[in-house]
């Protein structure tokens, strides 16, 4: 393979992935039933799922390209808030370690919908062999946020880049805990609370009240210092400008 494809958030829309496929080369194997380039692989950055009227076969098309070899895939924050609404706390009958309540009912809705038990289940199991990174060489793929501190207590709690056990899910969703702080920043990116700032909450796009505001720590510019291989980049503390991501996909 001579090139790699980056495909950013589907989102349930799997029309539109097959169209832009095969705009780029890709054709259907008749064998395997996955879509393949002769001279590129593609790279799946995370959040297949939610939103879009197209969930199952988006999930279809993608397992069937890792599992052929024509494609790799991290972990995105939609599949692990899907793992975790899916997971009862083992200490805690009746629990989830992501709470069914309105808001994250209201998240999930589509995904359940389109899904029968059974292929939740089945994808739900898969999410859990994806790594939360790649480092492909020339090329580093994580679905938020490039940070090796983060990354380090990964492998040390979890042997690897994966979130292989329920003793994994439950400390990655235990806020406080290592764990839990260093998938934040891994799938979500670096916040920072706007309070601290002097600023006003605001209403997402979904009419969630936020308080914290996502850094854009890539580009070092408007008092932000740092990197993705080192601390990340903050907003010098006397600015009262925030340069934030666009957007916010909540946890």
């Amino acid at each position: 393979m001579s090139g790699v494809t980056i495909i950013g958030d589907v989102h349930g829309h799997a029309s539109k992935l097959e169209d832009r496929l095969r705009s780029l080369g890709y054709t259907l194997d008749a064998v395997t039933g996955a879509y393949r380039h002769d001279q590129r692989s593609a790279v799946f950055v995370g959040d297949l799922i939610d939103r879009g009227p197209e969930q199952l076969r988006v999930l279809q098309i993608v397992k069937a390209m890792v599992e052929s070899g024509s494609a790799q895939m991290v972990l995105g924050n939609h599949e692990f808030n899907a793992i975790a609404y899916g997971t009862e706390h083992p200490e805690r009958p009746g629990e989830f370690l992501r709470a069914h309540n309105e808001k994250n009912n209201r998240q999930h809705a589509a995904f359940l919908a389109q899904l029968t038990a059974g292929q939740q289940r089945h994808y739900l199991e898969w999410f859990m062999t994806l790594p939360l990174w790649l480092d492909l060489g020339g090329v580093r793929v994580v679905h938020a946020c490039w940070h090796e501190p983060s990354m380090t207590v990964v492998r040390s709690v979890c042997g690897s880049e994966r979130l292989s056990s329920t003793e994994h899910l439950v400390a990655a969703s235990t806020s406080g805990s290592e764990l839990y702080e260093a998938v934040e920043i891994l799938l979500k990116g670096p916040e920072v609370s706007l309070v601290d700032y002097g600023a006003p909450a605001y209403v997402d796009k979904d009419g969630h009240p936020r308080s914290k505001a996502r850094v854009r720590w890539w580009h070092p510019r408007g008092g932000h210092t740092g990197g993705p291989r080192g601390g990340l980049g903050f907003p010098d503390r006397r600015r009262q400008s925030l340069s934030a991501a666009d957007g916010h996909r909540g946890r």
